[in-house]
């Protein structure tokens, strides 16, 4: 499974990046805006220090505006996925993207209907938003579930099942579980990933035993 990290956030991008675990990134207008900075700005220093795909969202609603926004963010660098609403413009607009040789992620997803719609448009990545249907006691798992059952019939859907709204690790868990290609997570629930109170009492124990000895590898 692809580790994305779900933030505009510079300085967050450039330490996950450090650990090697770090796949990609997704950002929307809600995370730019927190961010303080320009979208066109923000998305180039993103590229740069992530090799792999760092999706950036368009602003429009209608296809026309939309289809320019997407082509205008694909030029900031080869690894731009260009992020479009799960609507009849924004399917159109992944279609005529897509077409063009840009990765695109459909995002918004609430249904395997629209999964199917946007893996018939040509999308690289469909991103069902697993956090919000839980927020409306909806199981967002289920959701997965279906969509990766659903493109696994077909050998000719190469779209990627993008799991977002991640809210904590067991999401994550039984996304790896279910088979889907990509996770991403905000990153407070990336660092958590690595937490377990027997890692920090075996760590403990080591350390006091290793102290007794006196001894030190760097100093032999």
């Amino acid at each position: 499974m692809k580790f994305f990290v779900d933030t505009a956030d510079l300085k967050e991008i450039r330490d996950l990046a450090q650990t090697g675990l770090l796949d990609g990134v997704t950002t929307n207008p809600s995370l730019i805006a927190k961010s303080g900075g320009k979208i066109l700005d923000v998305i180039a220093e993103i590229c740069s220090v992530v090799d792999g795909p760092v999706s950036a969202e368009v602003a429009a609603t209608d296809f026309e505006t939309m289809l320019k926004e997407g082509r205008r963010l694909a030029k900031i660098a080869p690894n731009v996925a260009v992020k479009v609403p799960l609507t009849v413009d924004g399917l159109k607009t992944c279609k005529a993207l897509s077409g063009e040789g840009t990765m695109v992620n459909v995002t918004l997803c609430f249904s395997p209907s629209q999964a199917i719609l946007a893996a018939k448009a040509g999308a690289t990545f469909i991103s069902p938003f697993v956090g919000r249907l839980d927020d409306l006691s909806q199981n967002g798992m289920s959701l997965i579930a279906d969509i990766v059952q659903i493109y696994r019939q077909y050998d000719s859907i190469k779209t990627e099942v993008l799991v977002a709204s991640i809210r904590h690790p067991i999401h994550l868990v039984e996304s790896a579980k279910m088979g889907a290609h990509v996770a991403t997570l905000p990153p407070n629930v990336i660092r958590q990933l690595y937490n377990h109170p027997l890692t920090d009492k075996g760590l403990d124990a080591f350390l006091k035993d290793w102290a007794g000895t006196g001894q030190s590898i760097l100093g032999q």
